[in-house]
């Protein structure tokens, strides 16, 4: 075939429009790729991808949100900054960021208290939180406490020996209290005799398992507070009622004598049978409760019963199971059911009760009064916090009584997926198979097609 001048210039004009078309595809790829993302994250546990909980807190946040790190000229360090911040601003474009130098800036620095390079500045509606790591749980915590209106004081009764909320003994509940402030809450005791009052901007008011009696007065003034419509979260022990039980009137509630007796435990090694165990089966449908689906142990816990009201709108939270009982006797080595003093299960270990109440400010208010009270303490204890499901129920509740129910924890991701386990015979057949087998299959071929060309 002949190469004519006719030809050539076809040849030509079809390379001017291929490169044409190569040229305007690549920019509208390049313009697709500004415009849209698309992101798939094949990780076991979604490790790459927010949490649905910093999600729907995202959501619940309308304006914008600005984020200034102080990093060094360290592009390392933005560089992981801006793909941690990124994942927040895929969900929400209102995230603005923008980096400092540290080093151009040592006045402000200093008056902002900055003390690690990368460290995180929030704003949000006039407000600001410090954040010291590119971690979500710690960011969305601090985006949590940003989204607040306003300070949710929560206030402990002390001065009857109950549990400690600053206290770092076992029987205290220090550690879930620094839970709580890390989430937002603000926590102080007060000790009724010497206030002879409730703040009013108490949001909260927690009895935590008392062991002396309380006198009239206080306990006239813990019911002037509810009912004005404050919440409270009353935990209570196996034991006497310390002069509560006209609260318990108030409430429309009775404790039950005894300690729950519960071997379901000596399944999965607990031997102490005055630990009850609570699982998803045995929650109640409710708010409080809804998707929850951990294990709660209760140390020495005891039953309520609920009582007919017209006022409280009272639902069980938590209950045991069947095979647990009421021991109304002392509590010696053995137990067993006694059926003419015991009470079989299933029994109920906590309740919630509401009711709307009208609270009179600057003008008529509707307010969703709501109270929680559990036969025991011990569970968000500094010693059983940990286990299984407390904390997380433990914050549940406080959100509830807060009216925050849409703020929950988020649950940390396990790296499940980050190491390859091999087994030794397994790690020799695949050094073999790539140390000796595949390079002897490759020389052998590179020697038959060597062969077949010398021939042809």
């Amino acid at each position: 075939m002949f190469v004519t001048e006719k030809t050539r210039l076809q040849n030509r004009v079809n390379s001017i429009i291929m490169f044409c078309l190569l040229s305007i595809s690549l920019g509208l790829l390049s313009w697709m790729s500004n415009k849209y993302f698309i992101e798939y994250d094949w990780t076991t546990n979604g490790r790459h991808t927010l949490s649905n909980a910093s999600q729907d807190l995202l959501a619940q946040m309308p304006d914008k949100i600005e984020v200034t790190s102080y990093a060094k000229e360290n592009s390392q360090l933005r560089d992981a900054i801006r793909k941690f911040i990124g994942k927040y601003q895929h969900h929400k474009s209102e995230i603005v960021l923008r980096f400092i130098n540290p080093d151009a800036v040592p006045d402000e620095m200093r008056n902002l208290g900055i003390s690690v390079n990368g460290e995180i500045i929030v704003h949000y509606q006039g407000r600001s939180e410090h954040v010291k790591s590119a971690d979500e749980q710690v960011f969305t915590n601090a985006l949590q406490r940003l989204a607040r209106n306003q300070q949710h004081w929560i206030v402990f009764v002390e001065g009857h020996g109950e549990r400690n909320a600053l206290g770092d003994k076992n029987h205290d509940v220090g550690e879930w209290v620094k839970q709580l402030f890390n989430q937002g809450y603000r926590v102080r005791p007060i000790n009724l005799i010497e206030t002879q009052t409730i703040p009013n901007n108490t949001g909260i008011l927690v009895i935590a398992s008392p062991r002396i009696d309380y006198l009239p007065g206080e306990v006239e003034i813990i019911i002037n507070y509810i009912n004005d419509g404050g919440n409270l979260l009353w935990l209570h022990e196996p034991g006497p009622i310390y002069n509560l039980d006209a609260l318990a009137k108030e409430l429309a509630l009775e404790f039950y004598e005894g300690t729950i007796i519960d071997y379901a435990g000596q399944l999965i090694g607990i031997n102490n049978p005055t630990i009850s165990l609570v699982t998803k089966t045995l929650y109640s449908p409710h708010p409080l409760t809804d998707g929850f689906e951990f294990t709660t142990l209760f140390p020495m816990a005891r039953a309520l019963k609920l009582l007919e009201s017209s006022i409280w709108v009272a639902k069980p939270l938590l209950s045991t199971g069947d095979h647990t009982w009421n021991e109304i006797a002392k509590l010696k080595d053995t137990i067993e059911f006694n059926k003419d003093s015991d009470t079989l299960g299933p029994l109920t270990l906590g309740i919630s009760l509401e009711r709307e109440v009208e609270t009179k400010e600057e003008e008529l208010v509707i307010k969703q009064q709501r109270i929680v009270v559990l036969g025991d303490g011990d569970f968000l204890s500094n010693t059983y916090l940990t286990n299984s499901g407390n904390s997380e129920l433990g914050t549940r509740i406080v959100n509830w009584l807060s009216s925050d129910d849409e703020f929950i924890p988020i649950p940390p991701k396990i790296l499940n997926d980050i190491q390859l386990s091999i087994s030794p015979v397994m790690l020799g057949i695949i050094g073999i198979l790539f140390l000796f087998i595949l390079p002897a299959i490759l020389i052998a071929i590179g020697i038959t097609v060597g062969l077949k060309r010398k021939n042809q």
